[in-house]
């Protein structure tokens, strides 16, 4: 059995992130096995890249960046992030929908 880039628990889902920082600009780039790959603009100094991950990914999800909380990698490419208050299919639709990348389906 693989890993799963999303675990639900009762009140969030937890999805698993490879950060590119210093990237010519912020976008979702698609799936990597079970990982999503993201890019960000920002560089990887004094938490720029994880503040503009946790913006993006606040405005791509409408909602709030305090609902965003990176649980483990803050100094790693590959992070876990746990993000309340969207079911977890809602997250992997509006990730992969709005963003017009083909990524693999919510189950």
């Amino acid at each position: 059995m693989g890993r799963s880039s999303e675990k639900k628990s009762e009140e969030r889902v937890l999805l698993q992130v490879k950060v590119v920082p210093g990237s010519s600009k912020t976008a979702i780039v698609g799936f990597l096995n079970d990982t999503l790959k993201i890019k960000v603009a920002a560089a990887p100094e004094r938490g720029k890249a994880n503040q503009a991950l946790v913006a993006f990914l606040a405005e791509q999800l409408g909602i709030r960046k305090k609902d965003i909380t990176i649980v483990c990698g803050q100094t790693s490419p590959v992070k876990q992030i746990a993000i309340r208050g969207r079911p977890d299919k809602e997250v992997l639709g509006r990730l992969t929908t709005e963003t017009g990348i083909k990524g693999r389906e919510a189950t």
